[in-house]
């Protein structure tokens, strides 16, 4: 296995914001040094799948961040997104149906680990670590992340689908989803959607922005008029709403500040990204300023910001189970269920 290298400069300070927040934090019960003593090789072993996975798919990083983050929005930090389960499973949320990805990925990072490691590290900790990897890979920062969390035992459609923040949804609506599950309404915002400065989009997500805006036949004024064209050309009027366009047109595969700037010059694809920095007398707009000045300042609060979101609603100690298929909840623990609620009923 390789050795864990610095991914950037900025190591330091994101190592040393993660160390402030474990003290911190209400659900502070993970700890970076949580495999030490099990599964020493957890890091490399994730990073080592997901380096290979990137030759073929460039995609892979931002697409396993984004399961991250819709998997922790959902019931916490539980891994729920990844339960097959055509009843209730949140794959087929609106939000994730045909859109979120990866799903092959952690299967190979499991089955690496339960070979190495047998009923050892939980498939929330493996999206835990993979986001971090994903990001450091990508030439952003590298954090210790906090690890310990326990598997969920169920999904919920219902909640991916009202929960989830969209790309079509105003400002307001954004912060009172990040309201609900204890996150921060600026500054959390600004620095989690900072995770859009690499990876893909398909067309369907904004092409109301090219054509009907208001649905008047209009465009989104807060467009910038060259991008526009740029996009109607990738994206023409009635076309195939699955092509793929790159959310950051400046670096699409690096992780850097560039985001920021292209708001600045009204260059968001998606109109929820655009809308921190044109939404008139948002406190977004400050920080979005900030964070294009500085790249550093972005990564520090990138770090903050995911710490705090991996610390959702956890599942620890005897809470949930250890998932052997991060698919299916552990055959032991559906025969458990089924004879309490036998026992109950007699």
């Amino acid at each position: 296995m390789s050795e864990k290298m610095p991914c950037s400069k900025y190591i330091v300070a994101a190592l040393f914001f993660a160390v402030l927040l474990q003290g911190s934090l209400s659900n502070a019960q993970l700890s970076p040094t949580f495999y030490d003593e099990t599964c020493p090789n957890v890091t490399n072993i994730i990073r080592d799948v997901l380096m290979n996975a990137s030759l073929s798919d460039p995609r892979i990083g931002a697409s396993l961040i984004r399961l991250h983050f819709h998997d922790c929005f959902v019931q916490g930090c539980d891994a729920s997104i990844l339960l097959d389960d055509p009843a209730n499973g949140e794959k087929e949320a609106l939000p994730n149906n045909n859109s979120a990805r990866g799903y092959e990925v952690v299967d190979a990072m499991k089955a690496v680990l339960e070979s190495a490691c047998p009923n050892t590290v939980s498939c929330a900790d493996i999206l835990a670590i993979a986001s971090e990897e994903s990001v450091c890979l990508a030439g952003g920062p590298s954090w210790a992340v906090p690890l310990g969390r326990r598997d969920g035992l169920t999904a919920n459609r219902t909640l991916a689908n009202s929960n989830l923040p969209g790309f079509n949804e105003s400002l307001e609506a954004i912060k009172s989803k990040f309201t609900a599950v204890g996150l921060d309404t600026s500054t959390d915002v600004v620095a989690l959607s900072g995770a859009h400065t690499f990876g893909r989009a398909q067309c369907f997500t904004f092409t109301s922005r090219l054509y009907n805006f208001t649905g008047e036949g209009d465009t989104d004024p807060t467009l910038n008029t060259t991008y526009l064209e740029a996009l109607s050309q990738i994206c023409p009027q009635g076309g195939n709403g699955s092509v793929l366009t790159d959310l950051d047109p400046t670096t699409p595969d690096a992780f850097d500040s560039n985001y920021f700037t292209n708001l600045q010059v009204n260059r968001g694809l998606l109109r929820s990204d655009q809308q921190l920095f044109s939404t008139e007398g948002a406190d977004t707009i400050e920080i979005v300023n900030r964070f294009a000045a500085n790249q550093t300042a972005f990564f520090e609060s990138f770090v903050e910001s995911m710490i705090r979101m991996g610390n959702i609603s956890l599942l620890t100690g005897t809470a949930g189970e250890i998932r052997t298929n991060c698919r299916a909840v552990n055959a032991a623990t559906i025969r458990s269920y089924s004879d309490d609620v036998l026992v109950s009923s007699i």
